[in-house]
């Protein structure tokens, strides 16, 4: 069995920190074109295999591997890990790939074997997504990065420009963004079914420790520091560009996401699976308002135990109406619509049908109907039922010939395009940036679209950017 390669000494470590520092204006060629360009190979053989460099092994990539190395289109040949032992459900990919070079350290794997790498997935905590994924791009390297696609709003804003200055496929993973409720919205947009939308309610029901009261009480501040399990390589290396905290397996593997140093919480978490549609498709860009109605147990070390913040979105051209979001996640997330739009229950009010309690629930400007949905993949339902034999030829679900890795694969390899790149993806994390700034601060907030700043808070201007990466990160934020 393979086993991680040996620390990176400063020379290697070096040249991919030079390389990013360079800014650079060339794509590497991928690994299977020796001599010809990309560019003069607009359509690559389908029968070449894209090979994967993989960051993060454990997780989320449990699935993500796996994704994208379905029907053999690409294969992993390098695998990086901080800890291949007790990641959560590492131990899938290790058998399923026995023979992948290990790696500790991202940039020791694209130094070494970048010559042999044309894509790479970043599945790690959401603080280290930015600094892997930009580390790849500038060696010319496409990217599939897991969502949110930054911890912070101007690392979204860097990843865009990226995409742009090397020319190279990028897909965050919100896979619901490729499916057949995907492709249903987008046919009801183009009916006119969902084009006057003025109001979203959004909602999660509590999944994650920090908001589940008890196991809440027993943190107070940041964790005490604990022995760190051997398996785990480098802290330094986990921690990233963000301030190094003493160890707790209260950060590592999993619950690191409650934190504000570290993650996203649950809008960063499950917001990109919830109104990527309408946020994509109704062209909502950027919040002017992102107003906390209610924080429970408020603090700036953990994210709250419920939230309920208010988005507000200008009007987009002539066509498209303002559009409040209403987010609510943990406590009561019930939703009660009018009686026009279904039967009473029980207690003699109407709530829509809610499987796993997530969701979002659109309103029209004329209020003749509702359109409901879940999060991911699945597909609208309209208020009144009978709605949706009037609407049900744009309403047919109709599969895309790729789903949501492969579409990436594919893309890689010169057929088709992604559905949720950065340039898509990047503002809506950008919108979910914005809200993990309102949870951070707890006050009403005005934010400026076309200038991309706050106004009259330089608190909150500062959390665009987050506090100076360490500095041996710091080139990874200096692209021009």
């Amino acid at each position: 069995m393979n086993t991680p390669e040996n620390p990176p000494t400063p020379t290697r470590r070096s040249f991919v920190k030079q390389s990013v520092a360079a800014g650079l204006g060339f794509n590497f060629l991928p690994a299977y074109l020796t001599s010809a360009r990309a560019a003069d190979n607009p359509k690559l053989p389908p029968s070449r295999r894209i090979n994967l460099g993989c960051i993060g092994i454990g997780g989320r990539a449990g699935s993500v591997i796996p994704g994208l190395t379905e029907g053999g289109a690409a294969t992993p040949v390098a695998f990086t890990d901080v800890d291949f032992v007790t990641a959560k459900g590492v131990e899938k990919n290790l058998q399923a790939f026995p023979d992948v070079k290990r790696f500790h350290d991202f940039r020791e794997m694209l130094d070494k074997m970048g010559k042999d790498i044309d894509a790479v997935s970043v599945v790690t905590p959401d603080h280290t997504h930015f600094t892997a994924a930009i580390h790849a791009m500038a060696l010319g390297k496409h990217v599939y990065v897991e969502k949110p696609l930054t911890h912070t709003f101007e690392e979204a804003a860097i990843l865009m420009r990226a995409e742009q200055k090397f020319k190279v496929i990028t897909q965050m993973g919100n896979q619901g963004h490729t499916s057949a409720g995907a492709e249903q919205f987008k046919q009801m947009l183009a009916a006119g079914i969902v084009d006057d939308i003025v109001k979203i309610d959004a909602w999660k029901s509590p999944s994650l420790w920090f908001m589940n009261a008890a196991e809440r009480a027993l943190i107070k501040g940041y964790p005490p520091e604990e022995p760190m399990p051997e398996s785990l390589k480098s802290w330094d290396l986990w921690c990233g560009p963000q301030e190094v905290k003493p160890f707790s397996k209260m950060y590592h593997p999993f619950n690191w996401r409650g934190f504000h140093l570290y993650g996203g919480g649950m809008f960063g978490d499950w917001g990109a699976h919830i109104i990527d549609f309408v946020h994509d498709h109704l062209k909502l860009g950027l919040p002017t308002r992102i107003t906390p109605l209610a924080l429970a147990d408020y603090n700036q070390i953990s994210y709250p135990l419920s939230s309920d913040i208010r988005f507000e979105f200008p009007e987009r051209g002539e066509k498209l109406p303002a559009v409040e979001l209403h987010w609510k996640a943990g406590g009561d997330t019930k939703i009660e619509i009018a009686e026009k739009f279904g039967d009473p229950g029980p207690d003699g009010k109407i709530t829509i049908p809610n499987p796993g309690n997530t969701g979002s629930l659109l309103h029209r400007k004329q209020g003749d109907y509702l359109v409901q949905r879940g999060s991911h993949d699945r597909h609208s339902i309209v208020y009144p039922r009978s709605k949706m034999v009037e609407f049900k030829d744009a309403m047919a679900l109709h599969p895309p010939k790729y789903n949501h890795f492969q579409s990436f694969i594919q893309a890689c390899m010169g057929n088709g395009k992604t559905e949720s790149p950065f340039s898509v993806a990047g503002v809506l994390t950008q919108v979910l940036n914005l809200g993990t700034i309102a949870e951070y601060l707890n006050v009403d907030l005005q934010f400026d679209p076309k200038t991309k700043r706050f106004i009259n808070n330089e608190a909150a201007n500062a959390r665009l950017s987050g506090p100076p990466p360490r500095a041996e990160w710091a080139d990874c934020y200096k692209l021009a």
